[in-house]
């Protein structure tokens, strides 16, 4: 089912950003030399759908790092409790060694 939801999504997106490709294939000129308008020293010649595809590229991978930023509180915890649950299952193992069976058999039993 969640297959058939993604490629319902995911065909049209696809066909989408072929049309875009195709129909914007001309040259564009992009400076990064705020100084020089008219003879930039530091410039990239690609076609439009590079370039949109390119800051398109450029904004998953930051909203990803932001993403991954917030999420460091989260993992942070996860790593405390997975010491913690080891350190209890020692301890638990030490103890179901060290207690006598008779005692055991008079716990209740947890499920």
């Amino acid at each position: 089912m969640w297959r058939f939801l993604k490629l319902l999504v995911a065909i049209p997106v696809m066909l989408a950003i072929i049309l875009f490709a195709v129909a914007n294939r001309h040259r564009v000129r992009v400076s990064f030399d705020p100084f020089s308008k008219d003879a930039p020293q530091a410039f990239l010649d690609m076609p439009l759908f590079g370039l949109a595809l390119a800051i398109l590229a450029v904004g998953v991978m930051i909203g990803g790092l932001a993403v991954w930023l917030s999420q460091g509180r989260h993992r942070k915890a996860e790593r405390r409790l997975k010491r913690e649950v080891t350190r209890l299952s020692g301890e638990t193992a030490a103890l179901r060694a060290v207690a006598p069976e008779a005692a055991l058999a008079n716990l209740p039993q947890l499920r």
